[in-house]
């Protein structure tokens, strides 16, 4: 029988069948950070269990880390608490833990790959919706509920019921300046918030392939914000290149037999799927969101929706509220918006080819009077990457302020970099939630390259238009 890539990835894992579709799954990987672990850490004590596999769990510090420097002390109580007992934990079971300040430390969709823990054909967890974000390697990657992080740190297996498979098909290329993070805005925009209702979604195309593995990743990443358990792609010589050299990589004929069994996860022709969409990527340019969800996006030359667009009640209301939140006018073109602060940074665009895109437009240029721009790698090795190609500079000459730290910052709103309310922020991060980045704050999605023109232009911009 012909088998989809993520049917071919949960075949090579289960360990029992169960009752009523649900399947015993073997779990390559299981990644931690200080958010919503203690609780499982917790139930597993109580049980008088230990850690089966630490050598097969990580721990990273990232949500509540400060930016501004890996010396400072976490400001709020209950962060510090949360990386106490993760450090706790951690040196208890013998599980690797880069702390703050360590070389290894970021975002823990971010340093996963980096470090070269992630391969075509696992299964990874984590108890972070984004964990979709390793699906770009080929990698069956989802999140998980505390009491799942327990039973995987107990038993290294999760029980699951076998989820339906989506095709999402982009044909055509992306032009110039156009990014995975606007193909993924229009997507969402296109399919809504729910499109990808509990399915496994494999992204394929001419689009998909000519992206890089960052720009894969984005895309993976915003799996979860169109309701999807999962994002993948079939691995291809653009992921083999990326993972030829981290560290942990099998050598000489070893590595050729791992590409051998690598090439073979891809859907075969004529697997099924449950739901098939196709995005002509040609046709898409920069987006940007205007409400409180990623699927109330728009052309970013297009204008803000009145609620009267919205035939279905609930998207309406859904409408008119975002607007009132987020304090616009039907019929304001979305060039007119003003922003406050620009955020550059998240496991959805702080590797280094969002910094280097930012960047390529910031150079010879800089930020509007009265705005900020704060730029947050997404990982340590990230921030010594930009440091060596020089990217530091450039932002310190265009007046934005390049933090210090790694981690998850603005994104989550989780430590001191948090929006004022009802301060206006362009952001490269996948949620525009009411308060995501601060008590009435008001967010507005973008690309790095439209973040940084918007940090320049003081509005939201595209680089073509500075």
């Amino acid at each position: 029988m012909a088998r989809t890539l993520a049917r071919k990835v949960w075949d090579e894992h289960v360990v029992r069948h169960g009752g009523e579709g649900e399947d015993l799954l073997y779990i390559d990987l299981q990644l931690l950070h200080e958010v919503n672990t203690p609780q499982a850490f917790e139930a597993l004590h109580a049980a008088g269990r230990t850690v089966r596999r630490p050598d097969l769990t990580l721990g990273t510090e990232d949500h509540n880390t400060p930016t501004r420097s890996v010396d400072a002390v976490v400001s709020d109580p209950s962060g510090r608490r949360q990386m106490r007992l993760m450090r706790e934990n951690c040196e208890r079971h013998g599980i690797p833990l880069h702390r703050l300040g360590s070389a290894g430390q970021g975002i823990v969709h971010v340093i996963g790959p980096e470090l070269g823990l992630v391969r075509p054909g696992m299964t990874i967890v984590c108890c972070d919706s984004h964990t979709t974000t390793l699906g770009a390697f080929g990698a069956l990657a989802f999140g998980i509920g505390a009491s799942q992080v327990e039973h995987v740190l107990a038993t290294q297996t999760l029980t699951m019921r076998r989820l339906p498979d989506m095709a999402v098909t982009c044909t055509g290329r992306l032009r110039e300046g156009v990014t995975a993070k606007d193909l993924m805005l229009a997507l969402i925009a296109r399919i809504g918030t729910a499109g990808g209702q509990g399915h496994v979604v494999e992204y394929r195309g001419e689009a998909v392939a000519g992206l890089s593995m960052e720009g894969r990743m984005t895309l993976c990443n915003m799996s979860v914000e169109a309701g999807s358990k999962a994002g993948l792609i079939a691995p291809d010589d653009t992921a083999f290149a990326y993972l030829r050299d981290r560290p942990g990589m099998p050598q000489g004929a070893g590595w050729d037999a791992e590409v051998v069994h690598w090439k073979g996860l891809r859907s075969d022709d004529g697997a099924r799927f449950a739901r098939e969409v196709t995005l002509d990527a040609g046709a898409i340019g920069p987006y940007v969101s205007w409400g409180t969800n990623p699927g109330q996006s728009v052309p970013l030359d297009g204008r803000v929706p009145g609620s009267d667009r919205f035939a279905d009640a609930t998207e309406r209301a859904a409408a008119e509220r975002a607007l009132e939140y987020m304090g616009l006018r039907p019929g304001t073109a979305m060039r007119d918006v003003r922003i406050d602060t620009v955020f550059l940074g998240s496991c959805t665009n702080g590797r280094i080819e969002d910094l280097r895109a930012a960047a390529e437009v910031l150079r010879g240029r800089r930020v509007a009077d009265g705005l900020s721009m704060v730029i947050v790698p997404g990982s340590a090795g990230v921030r010594r990457q930009a440091v060596a190609e020089g990217l530091d500079r450039v932002f310190a000459e265009a007046g934005a302020d390049f933090r210090a730290g790694a981690g998850c910052s603005m994104c989550a709103a989780l430590n001191e970099d948090r929006l004022r309310p009802g301060e206006r922020a362009a952001a490269t991060s996948n949620r525009n939630f009411e308060g995501r980045q601060g008590k009435g704050a008001r967010t507005h999605l973008v690309s790095p390259p439209v973040a940084a023109a918007t940090a320049v232009a003081g509005r939201l911009a595209a680089p073509a238009d500075l």
